[in-house]
């Protein structure tokens, strides 16, 4: 027998508009144009039992939550600018940094742990580590984990 998917990413022209106002009556109340439920509903068109109805249902698809997980482990000479020229070359390869966490450096070198997020425009996990080796000031570096 066929399970279907509990979640789909559906394009909002082929759905019910309702689905549409219940994430714009969200968004009100969320950016704190409005702090009542009925004037949310009354300001996107739609009833207060529509709200109820799909609210915990209907969410707004964002790219970020999409996207891969990677764990990167780098190891950096302890001289100024290093960490920074790291976390411009990971912006350059258009990837979300996520968590940056830098020990303090020993015999003049600091171990870095970086949780990055990786979408379909971003470069490759194994490509940016070979970008990342090449860096002035990086002595190692190589992919935790991911999922």
């Amino acid at each position: 027998m066929w399970n279907p998917p509990k979640y789909l990413v559906v394009e909002t022209a082929v759905l019910p508009e309702v689905f549409s106002k219940v994430i714009y009556a969200k968004e009100l109340l969320e950016n704190g144009e409005t702090h009542n439920i009925s004037h949310a509903a009354k300001l996107a068109g739609i009833s207060r039992s529509a709200i109820y109805k799909y609210r915990d249902s209907v969410f707004p698809y964002a790219r970020e939550m999409s996207g891969k997980v990677v764990s990167i482990y780098v190891l950096l000479r302890d001289k100024p600018g290093v960490l920074s020229g790291l976390i411009a070359e990971l912006y350059r390869n258009g990837v979300n940094i996520l968590t940056i966490n830098q020990n303090i450096p020993v015999d003049g070198l600091a171990a870095v742990s970086v949780s990055i997020s990786l979408d379909a425009t971003s470069t490759s996990d194994m490509e940016l580590v070979n970008a990342l080796k090449k860096l002035d000031g990086v002595v190692e570096a190589r992919r935790l984990a991911g999922h």
